[in-house]
């Protein structure tokens, strides 16, 4: 093979091209004064091409260049995701490129000159009117060829499917569409965000907003056949879920169908309604009459199970819906699609996702559709490697739900796909594309209170950053985030813009914390979902650097924490579908046993979320179970598992805890199911401060620092809009 030419440097080590400025040592790509950071894979990747404009860069030397020690890697997946984010960055078209070329089955072709000098032969770029490109960035370019889904891996191939993608919805930030969903005819999207609930005619883009009783607040879930009817979601109050109701787009009062009910679709004739009731994990399938009468129950809730909306088959005798079992250990859900005969109740599952041979887990999102044509429209989310990710499929049925075909890949695009709808006849898919960013936020703890300074953001990327701890002096915060494809742990600064990664490699490494003697680095590998026999291996680094070490393995490991010294004692728990066990080790020597103590044996075992004081002497434990009035705290003691509760009132759920500092008070975040938002600190006598408030951002957790003085804050943003195929 060929060597690559010397490549073309600016002499202040900037790389200069089509108005874009690149510095490779600090990782940003600038242009017109707006900076984009690049790290890891994508970085190298770009530097790689910029230095040889002009030439075709192999896959095989792209592998030798981003792994030069031979070390075995999901190559494939990870050289697309690199080329994937760095035309988000540039503003490139896949299809008419400006910047990179891809050369089918050889490699990428940087085509911009660099540095003023003239790309060696180099062809003539097509650019992309600036009209054009935002409709690829937000919408991510239409692929017409794809991987199909089948049971095994031999039943991935390439079906071209001539598809048109279009944006329905422009939602800001702000407004996220809460719900969508296409008329049995196509001509009609009913969608609600915030501000109410609007119908709009899809050819001409008339939309037109429906009025309900005042404080009626519905979010549409499905159509009746006569396309005038819908039935909708309403949450009547802060403390009860949701309800299902009939609405007309005609006007009315709306008429209540069943409480405790939500992910309804009605069949095609009209007469009966499929729903979800249950609390999530421990969900069940339900089917009631066209109008409410009759409500049964199909299927009980399994070990920890979770559905998606159902859909009808065309004969209105079958549902198919998407399944997933809950792993507690590993924070995922399995998933597949399942059928199921309404007069018998009994299920019969028709796609599993396999573990493809990129060595990742491959996860089926919530919503499906059924065809009249039979054919069974469903999304699929890779995981790990790359983050949110979908791509939609399409798979030919027989009128049982089995498979008569191999799944066809009808579009691929960045962000995960929520909710899907179709026509009738499946020649508009119609479905909600979210955008979501986990981001580590800084506050200040002032006293008397105390009270926290606004929320500042610490890492600046659209990553998932999510913090779990501090370095010992309290100037930088340990982190895990995606921006290298599988989650790493890295530290930044308080005062940085950019962080330092501490843990790479190709497995995903996540749940960093500091053991107890404040110089080693814990942190857990977690085996793939679809690998339930492999046990998790707990690690260990030291934070100046170094090799890492393994400390145990234990199947079922899930959280680790450790107290501050002079207290040594470190804990991690194993959680199964009834009960959590708690076991203290020496990361030394890998040596464990089992605080018996501490054993929780709960029907909800798997939604405890738990902190350990800094001094090593209580355990404070939480559930999330959702819509719950009055959410408690229960105070451990670590010697005798003495126990007592503290009770948050006023709001119906806590999403977790963390001691502060001082181990004198909790952090706790917690919500309403109205999208309110909050952080309290609440000592260990139960009295309650709001710290901060938030309707539009949903804190998760906040890590103090050592010294009390921060707060390293988890919270979400991101956008909800709706997109269709035909």
């Amino acid at each position: 093979m060929a060597a690559l030419p010397e490549p073309v440097h600016s002499q202040e080590g900037l790389i200069r091209f089509g108005g874009f400025q690149l510095d490779p040592q600090a990782g940003e790509l600038c242009r017109n004064g707006t900076k984009h950071r690049l790290q890891g894979q994508p970085l190298e990747l770009l530097t790689l091409l910029l230095q040889h404009s002009g030439q075709v860069v192999t896959r095989e030397q792209i592998q030798r260049h981003l792994w030069p020690d031979g070390t075995v890697v999901e190559f494939e997946h990870s050289v697309n995701a690199a080329v994937k984010r760095l035309r988000i960055a540039l503003e490139d078209d896949a299809d008419h490129p400006t910047f990179i070329e891809t050369i089918p089955r050889r490699g990428y072709r940087f085509l911009m000159p660099v540095n003023g000098a003239t790309a060696d032969a180099a062809p003539t770029p097509h650019p992309v009117p600036s009209s054009k490109r935002w409709p690829v960035l937000v919408g991510g370019a239409l692929l017409v060829a794809g991987v199909a889904l089948g049971w095994t891996i031999r039943h991935w191939q390439h079906h071209p499917v001539e598809m048109k993608q279009r944006r329905l919805t422009a939602n800001a930030q702000e407004l996220p569409v809460l719900g969508s969903v296409i008329s049995p005819d196509g001509k009609y999207l009913a969608f609600a965000d915030k501000t109410g609930f609007y119908l709009r005619q899809i050819d001409n883009n008339e939309t037109h907003p429906v009025s309900f009783p005042q404080g009626f607040n519905a979010i549409p879930v499905s159509w009746y056949p006569d396309g005038t009817h819908l039935v909708a979601t309403w949450i009547e109050s802060p403390e009860t879920s949701s309800s299902l109701w009939q609405i007309s787009i005609l006007g009315g009062a709306p008429r209540k169908l069943i409480d405790d009910g939500r992910c309804a679709s009605v069949s095609g004739d009209g007469l009966q309604i499929a729903f979800v009731r249950g609390l999530n994990p421990d969900e069940e399938l339900w089917v009631m009459g066209g109008n409410g009468e009759k409500p049964r129950r199909l299927l009980a809730a399994a070990k920890m199970s979770i559905f998606g909306v159902p859909a009808w088959s065309p004969d209105a005798k079958r549902l198919a819906y998407v399944n997933g079992s809950y792993e507690p250990a590993q924070w995922g859900v399995k998933t597949n699609i399942t059928t199921l005969d309404v007069s018998t109740g009994r299920p019969e599952v028709i796609v599993s996702p396999p573990n493809t041979e990129l060595n990742q887990d491959v996860q089926l999102g919530p919503g499906l559709a059924w065809t009249l044509d039979n054919h069974v429209l469903y999304s699929v989310t890779e995981q790990r490697a790359n983050q949110h990710e979908s791509s939609l499929w399409s798979l030919p049925v027989d009128s049982r739900g089995h498979a008569t075909g191999r799944a066809t890949r009808l579009t691929d695009a960045p962000d995960d796909v929520s909710h899907l709808t179709a026509s009738a006849d499946g020649k508009r898919i119609v479905f909600t594309k979210d955008s979501f960013n986990a981001a580590v936020y800084l506050s200040e703890v002032q006293s008397p209170g105390p009270q926290l300074t606004t929320p500042q953001r610490l890492t600046v990327d659209d990553w998932n950053d999510i913090p779990f701890g501090w370095t010992p002096d309290s100037q930088a915060v340990v982190f895990v985030s995606d921006r290298d494809g599988p989650y790493h742990v890295f530290k930044q600064g308080i005062d940085q813009t950019v962080a330092e990664l501490l843990v790479g490699g190709n497995e995903q490494a996540t749940v960093p914390r500091l053991a107890a003697d404040n110089s080693t680095l814990l942190y857990v590998v977690w085996p793939k979902l679809s690998d339930s026999n492999t046990p998790t291996r707990l690690m260990k680094t030291s934070l100046a650097g170094g090799s890492p070490q393994t400390v145990l393995q234990q199947k079922g490991l899930g959280n680790v924490q450790c107290a501050r010294p002079p207290s040594t004692l470190c804990i991690y728990h194993v959680g199964t579908a009834k009960k959590l066990s708690f076991f203290r080790f020496d990361h030394a020597t890998g040596t464990s046993e089992e605080l018996p103590q501490l054993r929780i044996e709960d029907q909800a075992a798997h939604t405890y979320n738990w902190s350990l004081s800094p001094d090593g002497t209580n355990l404070a434990t939480v559930k999330d179970l959702g819509v719950q009035k009055d959410p408690s705290i229960d105070l451990r003691s670590i010697r005798d598992g003495s126990k007592r509760t503290i009770t948050a009132r006023a709001w119906v759920g806590m999403r977790g805890i963390d001691f502060a500092a001082d181990g004198r008070s909790l952090w706790a975040p917690v919500y309403t199911n109205s999208g309110k938002s909050a952080l309290l600190n609440i000592d260990l006598n139960g009295h309650t401060r709001k710290v901060l408030e938030d309707s539009e951002m949903r804190i998760d957790w906040a890590v103090p620092s050592p010294d009390g003085k921060y707060l390293a804050l988890l919270k979400f943003s991101g956008s909800s809009n709706v997109w269709m195929l035909e």
